[in-house]
């Protein structure tokens, strides 16, 4: 069996109708492929509409102010993304004058650009024979062949690449990586792949040998820490509250927040209080405080959970660094924050 042949072909008669698929602009494929790492397409199709739509060439993209790209990004999360997008428009802007890198080579060279990536640019738009290995076409190789070696090893992904590198079609790269992609993407799915009406089911090892549930083997990754965040969300009775900007380089990087008091563990209101009375902005102030949420919102990231609590500080009067409450949507904050904005009632 002609493994590129038949994953063409299937291709060509099952693969969606995305917008980046229409076009060959090496601006719009880096747009969609960045957002799209990470990202499952049906929540990333709006966001790639959204950047084309306010950032129509890489010169506005490098442009544009951290703080927009960011505001427009939110959502997505790994904001590193987001801010490593912008420092490649500004490099091929203002470096290269507007002109993409045309090979695997030059395109690693831009920030937030792997194998991956660059794979896929250069093979979408330049047609280079470069395979690409996603998450989807680790799986799809590894359950056609039965290759039990864990995808997330230094081991794995070079077999992985060098065995894609063997099969793609060199003549149509750029169908093929796509094609591959979409099978494991909507065939050959994580979990309960319809395998009977699969074209590669008589070939497929690990579904004769009754292994499908078992591939693709990942390492386990460390257990993810826990953690206790406390918002302090306040509200003067002339509409003000307090925004504060995240700097350094752990999560939520130049995202805004309002201020935090972050505990080794979980805080009863008691505790809270004490914690309260000593914050240098209340010194000395009457306020009213109520907890919006009892049990704690629990926020889920790669390595960490954030265990969080809304705390609602009434005050008559805010001084230092404050924002009108009205314009609290203009700023760009993680998306847990977001949804407390907009289910809150200020």
């Amino acid at each position: 069996m002609n493994f590129s042949k038949n994953i063409t072909h299937w291709y060509s008669n099952n693969k969606r109708d995305l917008p980046w698929r229409r076009t060959k602009n090496p601006y719009h494929i880096w747009l969609s492929e960045i957002i799209l790492q990470q990202t499952q397409v049906n929540q990333g199709l709006p966001f790639y509409e959204a950047f084309v739509n306010h950032f129509p060439s890489v010169f506005h993209l490098a442009e544009a102010k951290e703080a927009e790209v960011l505001k427009l990004w939110q959502g997505l999360g790994y904001y590193s993304r987001a801010r490593n997008l912008h420092a490649s428009a500004k490099y091929v802007a203002n470096e290269l004058q507007g002109a993409f890198p045309n090979n695997y080579k030059d395109l690693l060279k831009l920030k937030g650009v792997g194998d991956y990536t660059a794979s896929a640019i250069a093979s979408f738009c330049f047609n280079e024979p470069t395979a690409v290995v996603d998450g989807n076409v680790y799986r799809v190789l590894s359950r056609y062949f039965a290759i039990d070696t864990p995808i997330n090893s230094s081991k794995g992904s070079k077999e992985f690449k060098s065995l894609a590198q063997e099969l793609i079609d060199k003549k149509n790269p750029s169908e093929y990586n796509q094609a591959i992609m979409e099978f494991g993407a909507i065939q050959c799915k994580p979990k309960n792949p319809d395998c009977l009406a699969c074209v590669f089911k008589d070939a497929c090892v690990a579904f004769n040998e009754n292994r499908i549930d078992a591939l693709p083997v990942k390492i386990k990754s460390a257990k993810a820490k826990k953690k206790y965040f406390n918002f302090l969300v306040f509200v003067s009775e002339d509409g003000k509250t307090i925004l504060e900007q995240r700097e350094g380089k752990g999560i939520w990087q130049n995202l805004y927040q309002f201020p935090l008091i972050e505990t080794p563990s979980d805080i009863t209101e008691t505790a809270f209080q004490e914690h309260l009375s000593s914050h240098t902005i209340l010194k000395g102030q009457d306020y009213k405080w109520s907890l919006y949420n009892k049990d704690a919102i629990v926020h889920k990231l790669s390595h960490q959970h954030l265990y969080t609590r809304f705390w609602i500080i009434n005050i008559k009067e805010l001084k230092g660094q404050t924002i009108p409450i009205n314009s609290i949507r203009d700023y760009a904050v993680p998306i847990l924050i977001g949804n407390f904005i907009e289910q809150f009632n200020f």
